[in-house]
Order: structure tokens, then C-alpha cells, then sequence
């Protein structure tokens, strides 16, 4: 039974709907896409399910309740569908890390290693302001590249990354314990299979 530091009162914690959803089963692989050796992990299906998206962002939600975040960072363009709706339901601003030439005003870039290439993502130099604190978001992580520029761009800017959150994580291909290892990572799923959506 879990009590109250200061008052001794006995917490009562109600099951949410995230309780029942099995997120992994929401995942669509599909095998040599974009390129042959490389299976896409599709997290669409799970995104257009009402009770399912709704159970995803609110067990995201529930990961970060311990952290104080002022803001949410989430890289083009998949990460938005998550970032926006996770920044509503923590009630704090969003700010996106776009790809390169996309942008309006004056902007930074980061670049980066992808599973099969190089690529850029850019944040407007306004997009943070000094000592927020900021939660980054992605659908998935792999190596981890994709969001340690968009961590980069948020340090350069004088934000302070609390955490990162991801709806599905490829434990063996290492972006928690490598590129990502000075940050709070969680992630709602797991597996080790040796896929990618980058």
C-alpha cells in the first residue's frame, strides 16, 4: 500500500485505460521498407485508433508526471503526432524541430547520423527560451540520432532536456545507453527487434 510522505494517507490509484491497451499489438511491420534489410515499424495503425491513441498519450503523460516540463520538442515529422497532443495534455507549450529549409524565421540546425544515411533538423532560435525545461518526444527510438539533434539544438538554444519519451524502443540497436545516455529515457514499448522507421 503506497502512503503520503507527509500526511501518511493511503494513495489510492484508479487503472487507467492504458492498463488494457496492448500498444505493441497496434504496431504494423513491414518487412524491406524503405530499402531491402530494413523492416518499418508503422505505428499509424496505432495512431488511428481512438482508445488506443488516447490510452497511448495519457500513459506517455504518466511517465513524465514526476518531471517539471515547461515544453515539448518533437522532431519532424512523425514525432509531432505525439509531441502536440502530449504539450495539450501537460498544458505547456510545443515547439517543433522541422527538417532543413522548412522553417520561416531564423532558425539552427543540428545534423545527424541516420540507420542509413545523414540528415538535418532545424528549430527556430525563438523556439526555447533560456532554462526551460523541456521534454523531448518521438515515436520511436533506434539509435537515437534523431532526437539527440533535436536535444542539441534545444542545449544550444540554453533549454534543459529533463527527459525523452518514445512510443516504441529497439533496445538492440542501443540509442538509450549511447547517444541519448545522459538523458532520462522511457518508453511505452519495447523489442528488440533490429527495425526502423527513420
Amino acid at each position: 500500500m503506497e502512503r503520503d510522505a507527509e500526511t501518511g494517507a493511503r494513495i489510492v490509484r484508479r487503472r487507467s485505460e492504458a492498463d488494457f491497451v496492448n500498444f505493441e499489438a497496434y504496431l504494423r511491420r513491414v518487412p524491406e521498407f524503405p530499402r531491402p534489410g530494413i523492416t518499418f515499424i508503422d505505428v499509424m495503425p496505432l495512431l488511428s485508433d481512438a482508445l488506443a491513441l488516447r490510452a497511448a498519450i495519457d500513459a506517455l503523460c504518466a511517465m513524465v508526471a514526476d518531471v517539471k516540463v515547461d515544453r515539448v520538442v518533437a522532431p519532424e515529422a512523425r514525432g509531432f503526432l505525439l509531441g502536440a497532443p502530449l504539450a495539450y495534455a501537460l498544458g505547456v507549450g510545443f515547439t517543433p524541430a522541422r527538417k532543413p529549409g522548412r522553417l520561416p524565421a531564423d532558425a539552427i540546425r543540428s545534423t545527424y547520423q541516420l540507420e542509413y544515411g545523414e540528415d538535418a533538423l532545424e528549430m527556430h532560435r525563438d523556439g526555447i527560451r533560456a532554462s526551460e525545461r523541456v521534454l523531448l518526444v518521438d515515436d520511436l527510438l533506434a539509435t537515437g540520432g534523431t532526437v539527440k539533434a533535436a536535444a542539441d539544438l534545444v542545449e544550444r538554444l540554453g533549454g534543459h532536456v529533463v527527459a525523452a519519451v518514445f512510443l516504441v524502443e529497439l533496445t538492440d540497436l542501443g540509442g538509450r545507453s549511447g547517444l541519448l545516455r545522459q538523458y532520462s529515457v522511457k518508453s511505452l514499448i519495447q523489442t528488440q527487434e533490429a527495425a526502423s522507421v527513420r
